[in-house]
Parts: C-alpha cells; sequence; structure tokens
C-alpha cells in the first residue's frame, strides 16, 4: 500500500486483495489521515483485484467519518469485478467512482 499527495489531497495506493487481514492495513492508513484532518482522500483500486466484505466495511467507515468533516472519499480506476462487487451491493450510489486522479481532482474542485 502506498501514499503520494497530489495538489494537497492523499492518494493512497491498494494492490492485491482487500479482505478481512489486509482490509486491517487499509483501515490504519485512511484512519491516521483522516487524524491528520485530510477531509479529502482519494483511494487508488487500479491494482485491487478482490474486495471482500471486511473492506467494504473499511471503507463505509473512512467515508461515514469524513462526511462527518464535510468531506469525501473517491474511489478510482476500479478493475471490472470490483466494480461489480460495488454495483451490487449498491455501493456506487454511495461512493463517488471516478476514471483516473484527474477526473477526481476536478470533482473536488467543483
Amino acid at each position: 500500500m502506498g501514499q503520494r499527495i497530489v495538489d494537497g489531497i492523499p492518494v493512497v495506493s491498494v494492490s492485491g486483495r482487500i479482505d478481512g487481514v489486509t482490509s486491517m492495513d487499509l483501515e490504519v492508513v485512511l484512519d491516521g489521515l483522516i487524524d491528520k484532518k485530510m477531509e479529502m482522500i482519494i483511494v487508488d483500486f487500479s491494482e485491487v483485484e478482490y474486495i471482500s466484505s471486511a473492506g467494504l466495511r473499511v471503507l463505509i467507515a473512512a467515508l461515514k467519518k469524513l462526511r462527518a468533516m464535510e468531506g469525501d472519499l473517491v474511489l478510482i480506476s476500479l478493475r471490472p469485478f470490483v466494480r461489480e462487487v460495488f454495483e451490487m451491493t449498491g455501493f456506487t450510489k454511495l461512493f463517488v467512482i471516478c476514471s483516473d486522479v484527474g477526473e477526481a481532482m476536478e470533482r473536488f474542485r467543483s
């Protein structure tokens, strides 16, 4: 899992599987950014092959915390299988999903 800052907004890159074991790592990273008062966070899913319900719970918890701060969590570059999971669970209605960092940055600016 990697992090970088683009125009002041953290971009968290995740790879492989987000499941019961690895979701805890994602939770630590997201909570750390939220604790630092980062109100906008982008999560890059371009290298994610699978997400379980545990991973979805971590994202929902982070989204709730950010929205309470009047912030947001944007997901980018979802692979087809991962996008399908978000569609089947109805989470595409909860999350802002963009194709790439550029589109996400435009979303934050508007």
